[in-house]
């Protein structure tokens, strides 16, 4: 069976109106990352942290996927491929549109995490964490989510599928965010590359054969996944 690993950054969600990071209006506009995204923040005002990804977990709850992550789960579904998503993002639309092999690099906002214990976690019902909340191992919990500066623990997991991988696709990716865009250099150099993305992608260092769809997730996602349905 053909093993098709799908890599998904921000743009994936962006068509279920999730703000992305990156683009001029997106959410880091309106914050700075050393306020709300640094164990040092956590550290220096933890309620503040605490709301943000709070109020990033009630806006997830507000959302539905989108035509994207459908047809990603439609490819799975369809049982001719082994489809393995690796995603950047830290909501579950992938998962809520039917995708069931999902790693996420950066966390997940449906769990909170020991503070002792980067992947001790627990689940979290609805949107919002009290902030003097503890784990079972006495420390306070905090947001699952992998902070600037701190190890990304799935990043090996993440390695070894992309190594398996018979066909490799990066969807709505700035392809700037390392460790997780040092990915693309563990493909086998003789698979094909798909691109999905509003925004041409500098891939010269990449020798694989690439096509590229340059439109939004949303549209860019089902039109590749009726390619692979119909030629593979």
């Amino acid at each position: 069976m053909k093993r098709i690993v799908v890599f998904t950054g921000a743009g994936v969600s962006a068509d279920s109106g999730i703000a992305t990071f990156r683009d001029s209006d997106g959410l880091w506009a309106n914050y700075r990352i050393e306020e709300v995204c640094t164990p040092e923040a956590l550290s220096n005002n933890r309620e503040k942290v605490i709301d943000f990804y709070n109020q990033r977990r009630k806006e997830m709850l507000e959302k539905e996927p989108n035509a994207a992550h459908i047809a990603l789960a439609k490819l799975e579904q369809a049982g001719k491929f082994d489809v393995q998503i690796v995603t950047q993002n830290i909501d579950n639309l992938h998962e809520r549109a039917g995708s069931r092999n999902v790693t996420h690099l950066h966390g997940e906002l449906t769990k909170l995490r020991s503070s002792l214990n980067e992947l001790d976690t627990v689940p979290i019902n609805g949107w919002k964490q009290d902030p003097l909340l503890r784990h079972a191992d006495g420390s306070l919990l905090r947001p699952f989510v992998v902070f600037f500066g701190e190890n990304v623990p799935m990043l090996n997991r993440a390695v070894e599928i992309t190594r398996r991988a018979d066909v490799f696709v990066v969807i709505g990716s700035s392809l700037q965010v390392y460790p997780a865009a040092s990915l693309l250099h563990f493909i086998r150099k003789d698979i094909p590359l798909f691109v999905v993305d509003p925004k041409p992608l500098d891939l010269k260092e990449i020798p694989n054969p690439t096509q590229s769809i340059v439109t939004r997730a949303a549209e860019g996602v089902p039109l590749l996944v009726d390619y692979f349905l119909e030629k593979f």
